[in-house]
């Protein structure tokens, strides 16, 4: 079983890392295409190389908004290679460099051809803007600034979710304004040439990808299989379980750990949606998810009435059995994270004392699930143990302040630790600090898969 894992990981790993390596390597691309069309000829003079160098920066920051777009829409293959949170860090990663070379790419080229007309660059910014399609360009340009700058974690968090998302999507607007600067850059792009091949077809990947399976997809699958709440079922203090209906939603593909964006169609709520776990493994005609009133959005949705319409996009990430690398298994939980762990246990196949439970709460209100997984932990042969009680205010600790003075430490609770993987969810500052304490273990960092309750 330990070969089979390991097997199965190195496999995903090499995929993962050329997908990862080709991301970067795109770049380069762009670069090695100029220099095939063009050749050295546009460094002929100061002027022309400051201009060349601004185009360079141009390429390969849209080649990197463009990389950035597929990424974030979610695309199957590329989920399951590399996992929706690599993903998305990627997409993150390419940020900044993409904006700073469009910036670059925008004060070159007007430095570059006001030395070439003998003008300062601000007195170049008429004659450009007067080109045909640059003034789209600047807006776009314009338009990117806002999503990177919204992206910063200290801008983000002023936003709700919804409100962030809202400006998000500007950034399918800049491409759009880029499209036409782009193709009519003289002889660069020229019909027929190499050049124009790739970025037709990185916009045709990029564009369609996004409108296949952040938009089209969802739809198709939402009216196949006809997704209703069946009934609201209130579980704790500020938490529901929202049991929903459909047909043949095994047909979905999703696995126990899984979530998915889910949208109610009410009055109140059909503008905000939800990425939310299952909480259960669903069968043919029903599925479960269960969730904490965090806020207006989702606390409207402890009222939702027995009917109501759902549509989903999904299923997305690894936490899944699928990313197992190990013989063992070890799941810790926080609060409402336990909703992926529990479908993730119910998901396993496990001989008895492969697996084995932590559950923490800081109260008796928010051990919400915990008798299900308590049977799930019987029926397959794993440990449970639970912590109850506040983390101490005082220390960085993930466990409450009581069970570290008594000795209990992350090896006591899994001695098989290093030989295991190790599956955590819950809020994110609480799951830092136990991967922390695993990786001063000495645990490889593959070996532990974090789902975390923010965005």
């Amino acid at each position: 079983m330990a070969a089979r894992y390991e097997i199965t990981y190195r496999r995903r790993a090499l995929a993962s890392n050329l997908l990862v390596g080709l991301v970067w390597a795109s770049g380069l691309i762009a670069v090695i295409l100029f220099f095939t069309s063009a050749g050295t000829s546009p460094f002929g003079t100061i002027g022309a190389s400051v201009s060349s160098i601004g185009i360079l920066c141009g390429l390969v920051g849209s080649d990197f908004i463009l990389v950035m777009i597929v990424l974030a829409a979610r695309v199957p293959f590329i989920d399951r290679t590399i996992g929706h949170d690599r993903a998305v860090a990627v997409h993150r990663s390419l940020g900044k460099p993409a904006l700073y070379l469009l910036l670059a790419h925008a004060t070159l080229l007007l430095t570059g051809y006001g030395i070439e007309q003998g003008l300062n660059p601000i007195a170049e910014l008429g004659p450009m803007l007067a080109t045909p399609n640059v003034w789209l360009a600047l807006i776009g340009l314009l338009l990117l600034v806002t999503v990177v700058v919204t992206s910063l974690v200290a801008v983000k968090r002023r936003f709700s979710y919804e409100g962030w998302h809202l400006i998000h999507l500007l950034s399918y607007v800049a491409v759009a304004f880029a499209i036409p600067h782009q193709l009519t850059l003289g002889g660069m792009l020229a019909t027929g040439s190499l050049q124009r091949v790739y970025w037709i077809t990185l916009y045709v990947v990029a564009l369609g990808s996004i409108a296949t399976f952040r938009f089209i997809e969802p739809v198709v699958s939402s009216l196949r299989h006809g997704i209703r709440v069946r009934e609201v079922e209130s579980v704790a203090p500020g938490v529901v379980s929202l049991h929903l209906a459909g047909r043949d939603l095994r047909a979905l593909g999703s696995a126990g750990g899984q979530f998915f964006v889910w949208r109610f169609w009410t009055k109140s709520t059909w503008w905000h949606s939800h990425p939310l776990s299952l909480s259960a493994v669903p069968t043919d005609d029903s599925a479960r998810i269960t969730l904490r009133d965090l806020g207006a959005g989702t606390g409207r949705l402890s009222a939702l009435p027995t009917g109501t319409v759902v549509s989903v996009e999904g299923p997305y990430g690894l936490f899944t059995p699928a990313a197992r690398t190990s013989a063992k298994l070890a799941i810790i939980a926080a609060g409402i994270g336990i909703t992926p762990a529990r479908a993730l246990l119910e998901q396993s196949v496990l001989r008895p004392g492969e697996a084995t439970v932590l559950l923490r709460a800081s109260d008796a209100d928010d051990s919400v699930l915990w008798s299900e997984v308590d049977a799930l932990a019987n029926a397959k042969g794993a440990t449970l143990y639970t912590m109850t009680g506040p983390r101490s205010p005082s220390a960085p600790l993930w466990m409450p302040a009581p069970d570290a003075e008594r000795g209990v430490t992350l090896r006591s609770v899994f001695p098989d630790l290093l030989e295991s993987d190790l599956y955590l969810c819950g809020p994110a500052a609480w799951l830092e600090l136990v991967e922390a304490d695993a990786r001063d273990l000495g645990m490889p960092q593959h070996q532990i898969h974090s789902e975390r309750f923010d965005w």
